[in-house]
């Protein structure tokens, strides 16, 4: 991750790089081309939020809520690993393709319906007993709060900065869409990793997707020709 800091930092100096991706987000705020950053563990990092342990697809939805609104209650979330982030996001419409490559929390089928099923056992449900608008509705309640979550850390980081404030939010991993949301809501400039490289089109989301795997490629290349 800090290569791909490193080469967001010689491309924009001043910046805060935000990686979100299947299990965990990394922020690393840049300024004068130099990164601010207090942690160099994942402990020291986990502790100053600079790594923040929610992803979009392998993150269990216990993680995310203790009770969750359903039916003009509010419900208890099971302490169980039966649906992920991967099932919220599919139910919002906004899983990227090819994004969720491992089994599903029930080694089931990865369809909306399945998804909504998955859910709904959170709550003590089938999926049956509610239409799936229902079940739509409460998966939105469960990425707003995973936002919300992002949006603190990114908070806090930002706020040991000085004169930080039109500085562009750049984005990458394969939730880099809750980045493009954290950016409007920090009312931020918002650009893609792959819009700071020479990317060709057909493979500029994929290079924003492996952000970390394309800047040591390129820092490599930087290097051979010195």
């Amino acid at each position: 991750m800090r290569n791909c800091a490193q080469l967001v930092a010689s491309l924009l100096p001043d910046a805060l790089f935000v990686d979100i991706g299947s299990t965990t987000t990394d922020l690393v705020p840049i300024r004068g081309a130099t990164l601010e950053v207090r942690g160099f563990s994942d402990a020291d990092r986990l502790a100053c939020e600079e790594l923040v342990y929610t992803g979009v697809v392998r993150t269990p939805v216990m993680a995310l809520a203790s009770r969750i609104p359903f039916d003009g209650q509010w419900i208890p979330a099971m302490a169980e690993y039966f649906a992920t982030t991967a099932d919220v996001y599919r139910l919002t419409g906004e899983l990227p393709e090819g994004a969720d490559q491992l089994p599903a929390a029930d080694n089931g089928g990865k369809t909306v319906r399945d998804s909504a099923r998955r859910l709904a056992r959170m709550i003590g449900r089938d999926l049956e007993s509610a239409p799936l608008a229902q079940w739509k509705q409460c998966a939105g309640h469960l990425a707003d709060l995973q936002l919300w979550r992002i949006r603190q850390a990114c908070e806090r980081v930002l706020s040991r900065i000085d004169a930080f404030d039109r500085s562009p939010l750049v984005g990458a991993g394969t939730g880099r869409f809750l980045a493009r949301k954290l950016a409007a809501h920090l009312g931020r400039r918002y650009r893609d990793f792959d819009s700071l490289i020479d990317a060709e089109p057909d493979a500029a989301s994929w290079a924003s997707s492996c952000a970390p795997a394309v800047a040591v490629a390129l820092l490599a290349q930087r290097r051979r020709r010195k």
